[in-house]
């Protein structure tokens, strides 16, 4: 993996949404992760044109407590006809969002993230 950085943005709408579904599984650690959403930017991609991206948490959230480092969760993605295209993977380091990482099983890179009703969480 080769990240590009780039000068820090908010997450788009897609991106808050994709993170927003990763985080639904309800726990105490998911909700607090989920209120880091709005202090996060978009720090770096995964290289030129790729939606895997690095994020920073802006000062004004809580680290989340209790969580490990690593992959927080994962998410099967797939298209309009429920084949397997993907999974989204949503990573943390020291109670704080990191990553999110779109692993493609095509053979065409996809350009976005894909749209929150086609992940299902793992």
């Amino acid at each position: 993996m080769s990240n590009t950085p780039i000068q820090p943005r908010p997450l788009t709408d897609l991106e808050s949404a994709v993170v927003t579904k990763m985080l639904s599984g309800g726990s105490a650690v998911a909700d607090e992760l989920r209120a880091q959403i709005p202090y996060s930017q978009v720090v770096s991609t995964w290289g030129a044109g790729s939606p895997s991206v690095d994020l920073v948490v802006q000062t004004g959230p809580a680290q989340a407590a209790g969580s490990a480092d690593g992959i927080f969760a994962n998410g099967a993605v797939t298209d309009r006809n429920g084949s397997p295209v993907g999974e989204i993977i949503l990573w943390v380091e020291k109670g704080w969002l990191s990553s999110i990482e779109y692993a493609w099983y095509t053979d065409e890179r996809p350009r976005t993230l894909p749209e929150p009703a086609q992940i299902e969480v793992l």
